[in-house]
């Protein structure tokens, strides 16, 4: 099993941006697919963005063109740049690492943006 830590999330109005951060404890070359979901209050967790190990990304249409999802195996830890920021943004935001065909998660990041 992955053990998975995210960092970067907080307050910041419409428009601005945040990039989180999910640090793998084994090296991410390893893991197959790795991927942001977020999680509103009353509201199913979405996937938000996913990458493979073979440079590949998807993308939820609201993340389309705002979001960027990317890989730095030096630091064994997955990015998400998130910009023009909206208020239904708002979520908590977990890390998933699929490693030997069994999920993983981090404890979740808050991000709130205001109006």
């Amino acid at each position: 099993q992955v053990q998975l830590v995210e960092s970067g999330g907080g307050l910041v109005q419409a428009g601005g941006s945040l990039r989180l951060a999910c640090a793998a404890s084994l090296s991410i070359f390893r893991i197959n697919t790795m991927g942001w979901y977020r999680q509103a209050p009353g509201k199913q967790r979405d996937l938000v963005a996913i990458t493979t190990s073979r440079g590949a990304t998807n993308y939820a249409d609201f993340a389309k063109g705002r979001f960027t999802i990317s890989r730095d195996y030096a630091k064994n830890t997955v990015y998400l740049q998130m910009d023009s920021l909206k208020p239904e943004d708002t979520a908590v935001y977990y890390c998933n690492a699929n490693f030997n065909n069994r999920d993983s998660w981090g404890q979740g990041t808050q991000v709130t943006v205001s109006s």
